[in-house]
């Protein structure tokens, strides 16, 4: 439930940035998706992310920056190793200059890169470009 959910807020992002808006109001929320969502802010995909009211029906406003050209998560958790990485990225994303795919690891929520800097593989959430 946790990916439909991961998704449908992905596209939105990407729909609210095909026209321009400047922000996002996504509801319902998990954790996994604010965990996704702060590593997009780390990157510098999205400007500021506030999460109000996580643990009840809570919801999180994302403020965008036009950056993102498409983020999508997988409906299916596809399992990878760390000698796997580079490759999937490759075949994934369509160059090797932007963009990340998001891993969940036994150390966490984490990039591609950070994957690798820890030597953990995971299961594949999505990716964003």
């Amino acid at each position: 439930m946790g990916l439909r959910i991961l998704n449908e807020a992905l596209s939105k992002i990407v729909n609210a940035e095909r026209r321009g808006f400047g922000k996002v109001e996504l509801q319902p929320v998990s954790i996994l998706m604010a965990k996704f969502l702060n590593i997009m802010k780390n990157r510098g995909y999205i400007k500021e992310l506030e999460v109000l009211d996580i643990d009840r029906r809570g919801k999180i406003i994302v403020e965008l920056n036009g950056r993102i050209k498409d983020c999508r998560a997988l409906t299916y958790r596809q399992d990878i190793q760390v000698k796997d990485i580079e490759d999937y990225r490759l075949r994934t994303l369509p160059t090797r200059q932007w963009g990340y795919v998001v891993l969940t690891t036994s150390k966490g929520v984490m990039d591609h890169e950070r994957a690798l800097e820890k030597k953990a593989g995971g299961k594949v959430l999505g990716y964003f470009y």
